[in-house]
């Protein structure tokens, strides 16, 4: 139970903090700015890593919770529970954000502005770089596990930088489900859910591959 409320608190934190990020440049006009919201992102997923990495992995992320599992870093068993506390954590996120910007029309979801491929292109490629730097920080030695906030959230903060203008850089379906379903913009979400979990996945076996040939040199 732990290890669920962590992930409950870690998720609300992320997506709180991001998607409260943009919501507020939208309200200001324009006071955070694009590198702003990045720079949140970044931050709020390093923060995370450190304050929860020990109790529950910090994964804050229903593609990354697979990915672990199809490693067999992570329990199949607990794949569910964790997925439910992210979407908790989320949607008590984008809950709270409705409250406080009752006017705020889209509350920081994730939405393409060019076509609906170019961002899935965008999210998998995303996802893929993303989960490729966890898996190697966060399972290795303990000099690389005390790395993997700075080296994760930097990853993040890279990604959403130069990808956020045209797709929002997700990388991550329940930073995209809770905010697209209490603004009720839920017209482009399959492309945050499959993507993501597509490039997250996909990750795994390229690990592998890198890391066995590496074991054998």
């Amino acid at each position: 139970m732990r290890k669920y409320i962590a992930e409950i608190i870690g998720t609300f934190a992320l997506v709180f903090c991001g998607t409260g990020a943009i919501i507020i440049d939208h309200q200001t006009n324009g006071a955070i700015t694009h590198v702003g919201i990045a720079i949140t992102f970044g931050l709020i997923v390093m923060a995370m890593i450190y304050a929860l990495g020990s109790i529950s992995g910090a994964h804050l992320n229903p593609a990354v919770t697979i990915a672990f599992s199809i490693a067999k870093k992570f329990e199949w068993k607990q794949v569910t529970p964790y997925i439910l506390s992210q979407l908790a954590g989320a949607f008590l996120a984008s809950l709270t954000l409705k409250y406080l910007f009752p006017t705020n029309e889209f509350l920081g979801a994730t939405l393409p502005t060019g076509s609906p491929m170019q961002s899935f292109i965008l999210e998998f490629i995303l996802t893929f770089l993303l989960m490729l730097v966890i898996i190697n920080v966060a399972t290795g030695s303990k000099e690389q596990g005390m790395f993997a906030g700075l080296a994760i959230g930097s990853t993040v903060l890279l990604e959403a930088m130069f990808a956020g203008p045209i797709c929002g850089a997700s990388m991550n379906p329940a930073r995209s489900i809770a905010p697209a379903v209490v603004s009720g913009h839920t017209e482009f979400l399959w492309v945050y859910i499959v993507a993501t979990i597509l490039g997250a996945s996909l990750a795994i076996p390229t690990w592998k591959y890198l890391t066995h040939h590496n074991k054998n040199q």
